[in-house]
């Protein structure tokens, strides 16, 4: 199990700017925004016959919201690619999902203000249940266009062979 250690001088969160995702090994392209990291477990009540005014809780299923992607419109295509795997118009009758390989995990990397890998969560057995390839277009507007994923999930967890990175002290040269 990897050992944490504390920054003592570190007192500032982290940022929410720097991040980037990674899927079949490699870096997804111009991801703008990452949805949240939502699990909700259900609470199951129940009472036993001499208790009768209270009642007890406890944990039921667990259930992981989607995690939604963003990025601006490009020529590339693995937001698209990823979703035809599931559904795929005019590629034939029993040919439109891929079972075989529809689901990826996925990286999500969380850095400093330096650069430096800080935190990282590994996302399970993902798949693409919408897809957005478009925005609304609109000649008045002045705004890039974004295309869309969502993404369902089997669960995520903290990648704990990530540490806290040791920050850089930058030195101001004399005379400046």
């Amino acid at each position: 199990m990897a050992q944490f250690t504390v920054n003592a001088q570190r007192f500032d969160p982290y940022k929410n700017f720097k991040f980037r995702v990674k899927w079949d090994g490699k870096y997804v392209a111009g991801i703008s925004k990452v949805g949240t990291l939502k699990r909700t477990t259900e609470v199951v009540k129940h009472r036993d016959g001499g208790d009768p005014s209270s009642s007890r809780k406890s944990p039921g299923r667990t259930e992981y919201d989607a995690i939604t992607l963003e990025r601006g419109v490009t020529h590339d295509l693995e937001f698209e690619k990823w979703a035809n795997k599931v559904w795929s118009v005019g590629a034939g009758l029993g040919s439109e999902v891929s079972l075989k390989d529809f689901r990826k995990d996925l990286t999500i990397e969380i850095y400093n203000e330096a650069g430096q890998l800080a935190i990282a969560y590994k996302i399970y057995r993902c798949w693409v249940s919408e897809f957005q390839a478009m925005p609304d277009l609109d000649s008045n507007a002045n705004a890039i266009a974004i295309q869309h994923i969502k993404l369902e999930n089997e669960g995520w967890e903290r990648d704990q062979a990530v540490t806290e990175p040791t920050e850089p002290s930058f030195t101001i040269p004399a005379g400046a």
